[in-house]
């Protein structure tokens, strides 16, 4: 599209007030989708507010808040005097080879770039011998196995999800799981249920990115909590990874934990509560689940293997009430009608190991831990990070500049890494990055070694702002 053709863009908008909601959140989100097709092109100028807002026939607050937003996204550019811009990218292309478009938020890892250690991706690259035994024995079940995977999962892994709940404490039936092709479809289909647009969605910061963009699709208000407490004003939907955050590898206290689900079942807010990477705790312990302090309707808990065993076995689930896991299946089923029955098997029987897996990966994960930190102190000895207590990865902080503008060094001495913006609901931490731990201590030693140089030649500089890989 050529930006300056006004006509063109009010057409690619289509019926974009057509939704419910506070006008500014739908015409961002009509643009958002516009940027992630590559149909707004990187560099593309938009028009100035006031000439949109007439055409669209809106007040100019309404442009202006909607680009606004997009700019705290990382998807627009706004600079007085050189007008609105879509965000540079930092990457060749924005199309696949058939000419296809692609979302520029995912071309890190659909298309990952040569010869570049990728830090955008914190899930284990290398499945273990335990998944490949797991796999085995689910295909000699199949023989006569008539069970497809529709409805709400195959009834063996809710049956297993339903036994570890249980045992954690936490009594569960099979009918209030729903089984799902990893946490983040878990997530869009709570958002699809529970959010409309213009409402409100009360997350951490920094907090787990793939959640953001669900809300932010969904035409949600996302709003940073400054405390548990925040919870009292109502929102719409409550997000919240007290077991393990990513990015950081913080976990909640165990009365933060009671007082905010008591505050969730008090003010009948719905509360998700993230559990992914609730089983890699350095302690060895996990974490009670935030249902477990209090038993209502409102408290939702999401959990995943692809963190635990490997990021290419996309199960995950949802434990809820009944009632709502009842509408989630339905939902389910007019996307794709079920899960893949074969890698639910192979859930089921890594369920049974769980105890030996988790020891091997977080013997494993500790040893790179400490291997990235000294490594970090000793080249890098200005930048600042907290040791993680659980997970995968380290949130670091600069000591100048912003990782938006070093992120774009780094690249070019083949390190891509995840800038803090992408982890804050306003755009925030700025001078922040994660760095996952989970190459071997000798590319991890690399990885430093590159970024090290790239500080070596950062100025400092402020650039401008573009969008960066999906990170997850």
């Amino acid at each position: 599209m050529n930006g300056a053709n006004l006509d063109d863009l009010v057409d690619l908008l289509g019926r974009w007030a057509s939704g419910r909601g506070p006008l500014y959140l739908l015409l961002a989100a009509r643009l958002r989708a516009l940027i992630d097709d590559g149909v707004l092109a990187p560099d593309e100028p938009l028009p100035p507010d006031r000439v949109l807002a007439r055409r669209l026939a809106v007040g100019r607050g309404t442009v202006v808040a909607a680009y606004d937003l997009l700019q705290q996204e990382g998807r627009l550019v706004r600079r007085q005097g050189s007008g609105t811009r879509v965000a540079a990218l930092d990457l060749p292309a924005t199309r696949t080879a058939d000419g296809v478009a692609a979302n520029p938020l995912l071309l890190h890892i659909l298309h990952p770039p040569d010869n570049v250690q990728l830090l955008t991706c914190a899930a284990p690259h290398d499945p273990p011998p335990a998944l490949c035994e797991a796999y085995a024995e689910a295909a000699r079940r199949l023989p006569g196995l008539h069970e497809m995977g529709y409805q709400a999962g195959n009834p063996e892994l809710r049956a297993a999800l339903a036994a570890y709940y249980t045992g954690r404490g936490l009594p569960t039936t099979p009918d209030e799981i729903v089984v799902t092709t990893g946490a983040q479809q878990a997530l869009t289909l709570l958002t699809a249920l529970l959010v409309a647009p213009g409402d409100t969605v009360l997350t951490e910061t920094p907090t787990y990115p793939g959640a953001l963009e669900a809300f932010r699709h969904a035409a949600a208000v996302v709003r940073p909590a400054a405390s548990v407490e925040d919870v009292r004003e109502r929102p719409a939907l409550a997000y919240f990874v007290p077991s393990v955050r990513n990015p950081d590898g913080a976990i909640m206290d165990n009365p933060s934990r009671r007082r905010l689900a008591t505050l969730a079942a008090e003010h009948d807010v719905p509360l998700i509560d993230d559990e992914v990477r609730a089983e890699l705790c350095f302690s060895g312990e996990t974490p009670v689940p935030l249902a477990g302090f209090h038993r209502g309707e409102q408290i939702i808990t999401v959990g995943s293997l692809s963190k635990l065993v490997w990021g290419g076995l996309r199960v995950g689930w949802i434990r809820a009430a009944p009632a709502l896991v009842s509408r989630l299946a339905r939902l389910r089923a007019v996307h794709d009608l079920g899960g893949e029955v074969v890698s639910q098997l192979a859930a089921a029987a890594l369920l049974r190991r769980l105890d030996e897996i988790r020891a091997a990966q977080l013997a494993t994960l500790r040893a790179r831990h400490d291997h990235l930190c000294a490594e970090l102190r000793s080249r890098l000895p200005s930048w600042t990070f907290e040791p993680a207590r659980g997970g995968q990865t380290l949130w670091v902080r600069l000591p100048h500049g912003d990782v938006d503008s070093f992120a774009q060094v780094a690249l070019r001495h083949g390190v891509a890494i995840p800038p803090g913006r992408s982890f804050d609901p306003l755009g925030g931490h700025a001078d922040h990055m994660r760095l996952h731990f989970l190459f071997p201590e000798e590319e991890l030693s690399r990885a430093v070694n590159n970024l090290a140089l790239a500080w070596a030649s950062y100025d400092g500089a402020g650039r401008a702002v573009s969008r960066h890989p999906l990170v997850v």
